[in-house]
């Protein structure tokens, strides 16, 4: 079940997109103790499914496991099958976000013109995935906070330690973050602790953001 004070806690969403199943369960803990709380697998993943299962059963009570990718009603219910607790898509489906919003599962559908974005929010999105976000950065969540001041936008491609904070001073209510944590390199020679430290270093740039706001 989603837990909504996970999100709220520290509402970055790491996408495992590409792994082998034998390497989730080391990423999932090595995120959990850099504080991670949101996690999605892409369902064009290998096998995705047991993906998900493999994340549930190492992230215990802590994490949020969600799927990613879903284009589809199919990959959909497989996603709900095998446990995923929220759903994030590339593109605004609404068959997609009304099938969530009756199964009372938390959706980020992906969206980028503001018609878009405000069609996700009144068909029940959770949170509004802006992508791809790096085409135009930062002013562009900014511009959208005039007309839209109260929609959740999560920016996602191009959030790294670099960017982060001009996203957060933009407006931006959350993150959708990949290849900075997660560095293949790395992960081959299973630099666990490496990642939990870049984890951590993004959890730090958030709270103190948070608390220069207070």
């Amino acid at each position: 079940m989603f837990n909504e004070q996970r999100l709220r806690s520290l509402p970055f969403v790491l996408i495992l997109r590409g792994f082998e199943r034998n390497q989730v369960g080391p990423i999932v803990t090595a995120c959990r103790r850099g504080g991670l709380r949101n996690l999605e697998i892409t369902m064009n993943s290998k096998q995705p499914e047991d993906q998900i299962k493999e994340a549930i059963q190492h992230a215990g009570a802590e994490m949020n496991i969600g799927a990613g990718t879903v284009t589809g009603r199919k990959t959909l219910e497989a996603a709900r099958t095998a446990g995923a607790s929220f759903i994030v898509t590339p593109n605004l489906k609404l068959e997609i976000v009304h099938a969530c919003r009756v199964e009372h599962l938390p959706i980020f559908p992906g969206a980028m013109t503001p018609t878009e974005i405000h069609t996700a929010w009144k068909a029940g999105a959770r949170m509004v995935k802006i992508f791809p976000s790096n085409l135009l950065g930062p002013q562009f969540i900014k511009a959208l906070r005039g007309p839209f001041p109260d929609i959740p936008l999560m920016p996602t491609g191009g959030i790294n330690q670099d960017t982060i904070s001009d996203y957060l001073k933009a407006g931006a209510s959350g993150f959708g973050i990949g290849s900075p944590l997660l560095n293949p390199e790395r992960i081959r020679n299973k630099d666990w602790n490496w990642i939990t430290d870049q984890v951590a270093a993004f959890r730090e740039i958030y709270e103190a953001h948070q608390k220069s706001r207070d």
